[in-house]
């Protein structure tokens, strides 16, 4: 879980605070967590995968990008580079 955690979901998550995402592209990140759970604790059940995605304090996709593109509008909006204050406007 840890190695997920620290390398994988770095992976999957790269550059995508930067890019507006639709809903079904949202949905198919947090699909690819949920199958590694059922397959990890061997349940189709997603009561039981978000069970223990919650006992395990482990964050979905959806979850973290939404954290992840807020730090980054933050962080854009701060900026005092002038190409990044014309293409706010």
């Amino acid at each position: 879980m840890q190695l997920v955690s620290s390398k994988c979901m770095p992976v999957l998550l790269y550059g995508l605070d930067a890019c507006p995402l639709n809903k079904a592209a949202v949905n198919s990140l947090d699909f690819v967590i949920n199958r590694f759970f059922m397959k990890l604790f061997k349940s189709n059940n997603i009561d039981i995968v978000r069970k223990c995605q919650k006992e395990f304090a482990f964050s979905l996709p959806s979850v973290l990008l939404a954290h992840r593109s807020e730090h980054f509008l933050v962080k854009y909006k701060d900026c005092d580079n002038a190409f990044c204050k014309l293409l706010l406007f």
